[in-house]
């Protein structure tokens, strides 16, 4: 009989350390613990599900055969407490489950606004399906939105009320959308593209206060005195661990749970993936946090093996990748290409990022328009640290590859940083160079 496992979440942390237990022990006991009703789903789906673009059964990435394929027992609560000594999860209804590993994988969750009015009925924010959901349902009787907040989530919020027919006021409190990661070019364009939608952005506009009306959000009070008529309040200032369970269980936790190479916390049979998981960068001996879908997965994996076998395989943090939509415009973002700080909009890390965008280093940046596509680059003495391509994706393969393998670019570096390089033809053909040493 294989170890006893209990995996609190139901996201890709989770789902991807069931999957790495079930590969390295067939007769393992998994059991599955998350109060999400609609158990495991796509986060980053969610975009594109509140602007239309894809039905409720497509963020589901696995389907009822491939999760009972990994034959798990689902229990559809919320897990209460963890008495590490007895190896006991307690839940909600008060039954408890006992392990022999344990894995939290609880994800973060929106850190609310703090300003008089945000009880009101009216405000939402964006964590999950069931938010999706209240979104849309509140769409069809809503002529106005205020949305508040400098990152993706915010933007994901505009673009679904907008593809409902809510005008929308767009609050960013500093100069330009997502300082800390693109350029500012990069922000100009995704400020024009939602401009030209008819939403109304606002720079340098701080939401002071939520008026309301009988209990229900009417307008909102901005800091320098302004009030805005609304009928929906969204709020994306970014967001924090759920690290409640792993504090309150006497873990040794930061803003996330700190975790070994191992991805094992301070007791030798918890274990943490996903947003909570608080490793060290081993590129730079720090601590670090990534709320990336595909960390949370290639933590969930390097965990699970971990606990089906024995601590032996160590996490690498990787170089962080997001492939999202900003304005219509489809972009990947690709290693250390931000210009570092803190970003004023965000109280927190947003969802889709890491915290290595905003670190730079000593790259040098190149932007250009190439091939219909706006790329930038961030490159170093003899390898690309970074790069955003947004529109056409032709060069964000062979920049994927280049980047993550740190490839030698040295032969080309000092092309790409002449006047009027050709961008494309440079990387990709450096690119098949480097694929063709490798073969």
């Amino acid at each position: 009989m294989g170890r006893r496992h209990v995996l609190i979440g139901m996201g890709p942390g989770a789902i991807a350390a069931a999957e790495a237990i079930r590969s390295a022990d067939a007769g393992a006991e998994i059991v599955v613990v998350g109060a999400d009703r609609h158990g495991y789903y796509s986060r980053p789906g969610l975009a594109y599900y509140l602007a239309k673009e894809i039905p409720e059964k497509w963020l589901h990435p696995l389907s009822a055969e491939g999760l009972a394929g990994l034959d798990l027992t689902i229990v559809n609560e919320r897990a209460d407490g963890i008495d590490t000594k007895a190896h006991r999860v307690m839940l909600e209804s008060g039954r408890e489950l006992v392990y022999d590993r344990l894995l939290i994988a609880t994800g973060s969750t929106a850190i609310p606004a703090k300003v008089p009015g945000a009880e009101l009925d009216g405000v939402v924010k964006l964590d999950d399906l069931d938010d999706a959901n209240d979104i849309i349902r509140r769409s069809a009787g809503a002529k106005g939105a205020v949305v508040v907040g400098g990152g993706i989530t915010a933007l994901e919020i505009v673009e679904g009320l907008h593809a409902h027919g809510v005008h929308v006021d767009y609050f960013m409190r500093q100069d330009r959308y997502w300082k800390n990661v693109l350029s500012e070019t990069e922000s100009h364009v995704v400020e024009q593209e939602l401009g030209g939608r008819g939403v109304r952005v606002h720079n340098y506009t701080e939401l002071a206060g939520i008026l309301g009306r009988d209990g229900r959000v009417a307008a909102v009070a901005t800091g320098d005195g302004k009030r805005i008529p609304c009928d929906l309040v969204a709020v994306a200032i970014g967001v924090h661990a759920r690290i409640e369970l792993a504090r309150a269980a006497g873990l040794a936790c930061g803003r996330g749970i700190l975790v070994d190479e191992y991805l094992r916390s301070s007791d030798e049979d918890v274990y943490a993936a996903g947003d909570v998981a608080e490793p060290v960068d081993h590129g730079t001996g720090l601590r670090t946090m990534e709320v990336l879908w595909n960390s949370a997965v290639r933590k969930g994996r390097t965990a699970g093996l971990n606990m089906a076998t024995e601590p032996v395989r160590a996490y690498e943090t990787g170089i962080p990748l997001n492939v999202t939509r900003l304005a219509g415009l489809k972009t990947t973002i690709i290693g250390s290409v931000g210009s570092g700080g803190r970003d004023a909009d965000l109280e927190g890390l947003q969802r889709g990022d890491s915290q290595t965008w905003s670190e730079l280093g000593d790259a040098v940046a190149i932007e250009a328009q190439t091939h219909g596509a706006r790329v930038r680059l961030a490159v170093g003495e003899r390898a690309l640290a970074g790069a955003v391509v947004m529109g056409d994706q032709s060069l964000s393969f062979p920049l994927q590859d280049l980047i993550q393998a740190r490839a030698d670019v040295g032969s080309i570096a000092a092309d790409l940083k002449a006047a009027g390089a050709s961008i494309a033809e440079l990387v990709e053909g450096r690119w098949r160079e480097w694929r063709e040493q490798l073969a």
